[in-house]
């Protein structure tokens, strides 16, 4: 096994929605083993429906100090991802309003580039569909239908359910598990309220009873549902289906975490026959997010209380808290949000999983903000990764840093809705242009070699990208026109070596003369299925840093009021003292306004923006300090 250190250096960190450039500092902060994860849901946020919204909120994220997201991949009977098991099945590969998208893979990306965790949830667990009378898996499948003592399907809270007792139910779903496992670099998987669990009303469907009869002599299921052998007895086969879980997990590497957020125990026992007790004694799972869903201090004080009690103490460490921040149009209260930390915390639970996403970033990111200023104010790494860093930042070398060597005949471009920053090049395949990107290795390992992609109807479908490794070069061609989305592109995975070199290259040769290329940043990123053994440790004291927006760092926060009319505050922070500007533009690119022009000293400041002569509409406020530049998007209704 290699033990390396990451090297303290001095690097950028992009936050892609938009204009945002890091400045990272070289000062060593305190690290902490802690999980701040967040669910990612479809309900109540356009999220995944959105590249650009997807590294925003990555960004964000990392900002406040969360490291590990649970984004949905199955739910209402699709994936969020493209799915061959679906599309052989069902004939549908994707969630039909992310046709010709990959959600799961930008999440991926921006997340890790970040340094954040990914663990896919399997939200809709063994529920087929929500209202639909089982949709499209019962209409395809109807003796994978659970039934009541009636013979009815069974709805408990509107969702439909299959038989997660079923064997063809059970194969199906960990074939799910195993196709994210095998097609993208994840950290592990998250089961929910709803796998394994079986509403204890349920049971009754043919296949379970023909299961039950063979294993008791021929006997029927007692008629009363909640008879405590019939409930054992399908605990216990839900149990043994979350065994081959795991060890369908733990086979593609011990590195991946099972974790659950079931219901609270014992009540999810009597009414799921969710056994979250037996799951934590018998190490089937790695963490324990149980759902202390509560509305006011005392209920969730005894929640976490009624769970420890129900836990060995030695196996405590395995118990994250599961908090409600935002359901509907309840939104958790700062107070409370902050007494129910403290109520766990004080009782030895070392981390909170949040559902979920938009509660942070409601009013302005009030509470994600509070949490990174009053609790994550250090960062932290995810439990269970014995103290060491398994996501490290992505290396980022943009065409204007450093690390970027340009020759030829380029053309500087800027569009503040398109690139990495605001500018990119452009070159004509008539004329010799070249770009290299060169990056400081701090370990050897598999490295994802992506580049920014900015496609034009004018580039080429045949962009050369030249990836260099150990003395060898391969070439790739990379479509920059047909594809219909900007944004990170893996070109290949390539192994490389410590130290200084270049490792990617792009130039005109060989492309058409009537066509172009564009050139942006590059990006390497530790491969972990390919290189599970590099271990990186905390040396690196840049690391958790360059997120944070402290006071002793540069941030641009959101304006407030937004949206506004027709004037509203712009807030920002510097470091040190440093000529800046704060300008206004348009979604065409062009400047309307421009704030600040001077010389500030260090600290936080505040510019009013009147947009009384400009028309209704969406703009953007960019903030350059010497090299850190950061933007963010305005709505100005009248």
């Amino acid at each position: 096994m290699k033990l390396l250190s990451v090297m303290c250096k001095r690097c950028t960190l992009i936050f892609v929605c938009f204009l945002l450039l890091f400045f990272t500092s070289a000062v060593r902060t305190q690290h902490v083993d802690e999980l701040r994860a967040v669910k990612l849901t479809l309900a109540g946020s356009n999220l995944l429906y959105n590249d650009s919204a997807i590294a925003g909120a990555m960004d964000y994220l990392a900002s406040i100090g969360i490291n590990m997201v649970l984004p949905v991949v199955w739910a209402r009977g699709y994936t969020m991802y493209p799915s061959d098991v679906m599309h052989d099945l069902f004939a549908t590969r994707i969630f039909p309003d992310f046709s010709g998208r990959d959600p799961l893979e930008r999440i991926i990306i921006e997340a890790h580039r970040n340094g954040i965790e990914v663990l896919p949830w399997f939200e809709y667990g063994f529920a087929a569909s929500f209202g639909q009378q089982g949709g499209q898996i019962l209409r395809r499948f109807p003796e994978w239908a659970l039934h009541d003592r009636e013979g009815k399907i069974l709805v408990k809270n509107g969702f439909d359910w299959m038989s997660g007792i079923n064997p063809d139910v059970q194969d199906f779903i960990i074939s799910l598990v195993v196709e994210v496992l095998d097609n993208y670099d994840v950290d592990g998987i998250e089961f929910s309220d709803r796998m394994p669990a079986m509403p204890v009303e349920g049971g009754y469907d043919s296949v379970t009873v023909a299961l039950y009869q063979s294993e008791h002599n021929g006997a029927l299921p007692p008629e009363n549902y909640a008879d405590p052998g019939w409930m054992r007895w399908r605990a216990d086969q839900l149990n043994r289906f979350y065994e081959r879980v795991r060890d369908s997990v733990k086979v593609r590497g011990e590195y991946l975490i099972n974790a659950s957020s079931p219901n609270v125990y014992p009540w999810g026992y009597s009414e799921y026959l969710q056994d979250s007790k037996t799951w934590i004694l018998d190490g089937t799972i790695d963490h324990l997010i149980p759902q202390w869903y509560r509305y006011s201090l005392p209920a969730y004080t005894y929640e976490v209380e009624q769970t420890l009690f129900h836990t060995p103490p030695e196996k405590h460490h395995k118990i994250y808290a599961g908090m409600l921040m935002k359901y509907g149009e309840y939104l958790i209260s700062p107070d409370f949000l902050l007494d129910s930390i403290e109520a766990h915390r004080s009782r030895g639970v070392r981390g909170e999983a949040y559902f979920y996403y938009v509660g942070l970033r409601d009013n302005n990111n009030f509470l994600g903000d509070l949490l990174a200023e009053r609790l994550y104010t250090d960062p932290a790494i995810v439990p269970d990764r014995e103290g060491k860093i398994w996501r490290h930042k992505a290396l980022i070398v943009n065409e204007d840093d450093e690390g970027a060597l340009v020759n030829g005949e380029w053309r500087e471009m800027e569009f503040p809705s398109m690139g990495y920053r605001p500018h990119f090049l452009r070159a004509s395949g008539k004329d010799f242009a070249e770009i290299k990107y060169s990056f400081d290795i701090a370990m050897s390992g598999w490295y994802g070699v992506y580049a920014y992609i900015i496609r034009s109807i004018a580039n080429t479908t045949q962009a050369p990208f030249t990836v260099y490794s150990g003395g060898d070069s391969v070439m790739y061609f990379v479509d920059q026109q047909s594809m219909h989305r900007d944004g990170w592109q893996k070109i290949t995975d390539v192994y490389l070596e410590p130290g200084y070199q270049t490792v990617v290259r792009l130039s005109t040769e060989g492309v058409e003369e009537n066509k172009s290329i564009t050139a942006d940043a590059a990006m390497l990123m530790l491969n972990r299925k390919l290189s599970p053994d590099v271990i990186v440790t905390v040396e690196d004291k840049s690391f958790g840093t360059d997120h944070v927006h402290r006071p002793g760092s540069f941030h641009l926060y959101q304006n407030y009021p937004n949206p506004f009319n027709p004037v509203t505050t712009i807030r920002f922070n510097i470091p040190q003292t440093d000529h800046v500007v704060l300008s206004v533009y348009n979604m065409l690119g062009q400047r309307v306004d421009r704030l600040v022009d001077n010389v500030l000293e260090a600290g936080t400041h505040e510019v009013k923006f009147n947009a009384s002569h400009l028309p209704s509409g969406v703009y953007m406020y960019r903030l350059q300090a010497g090299r850190y530049i950061e933007s963010k998007k305005i709505l100005y209704l009248k």
